[in-house]
């Protein structure tokens, strides 16, 4: 260290030791901002929006930044599902909300969007169950739910179920306002 160094270095630390170990007032404390770019906006309502909007990609995402602050809940859990439905990914949206049915049994927007699900992969025996579950559980309040339900009843059993049904479609649901169609498509 040079010379002229030495006495601008004691000074500085001759004033740090002046000074009160905090830097703000007796009672009061200083915090550190949030991360960089954090948000404090529901993942789960950004979303919702999304998915009315007919963004699955971007509603996935939304979904997984929600898991990411809540947790694995049925919540996010059954949204996850549901996005994955609505990207034609049938095997990851069925495992994801199996495992919402499983944390809350009493969650029906998880139940009907499971029997979505199982009719999109021919599983209709399976599906009648579970929409009868959804029915049961929602105290038969839910239309959508019942004609869901009627729809794999029918499809069950007529087994050459004829294009001239096609027509008719199956409807997720989720918790919150608003419903979403599950449009036609190969399985």
């Amino acid at each position: 260290m040079t010379p002229p160094a030495r006495p601008i270095l004691l000074f500085c630390c001759a004033l740090a030791a002046c000074t009160s170990a905090n830097f703000a007032p007796e009672g009061e404390r200083v915090y550190a901002p949030g991360v960089a770019g954090g948000s404090d906006i529901d993942g789960l309502i950004v979303g919702h929006r999304l998915m009315a909007a007919e963004e699955f990609e971007l509603a996935l995402q939304a979904y997984t930044r929600a898991a990411g602050r809540q947790g694995l809940n049925v919540d996010t859990l059954s949204a996850l599902g549901s996005a994955n439905l609505r990207l034609g990914r049938l095997g990851q949206a069925e495992d994801l909300l199996r495992r919402a049915v499983e944390a809350d049994a009493d969650f029906v927007p998880a139940w009907n969007n499971l029997g979505v699900i199982l009719m999109e992969r021919g599983k209709i025996a399976e599906a009648a169950q579970v929409f009868r579950r959804a029915y049961a559980t929602d105290n038969g309040d839910s239309d959508l739910i019942r004609d869901n339900l009627r729809l794999a009843l029918a499809k069950r059993g007529n087994s050459g179920y004829s294009s001239q049904k096609e027509d008719e479609e199956f409807r997720l649901v989720r918790r919150g306002t608003g419903d979403y169609l599950l449009l036609g498509g190969d399985p």
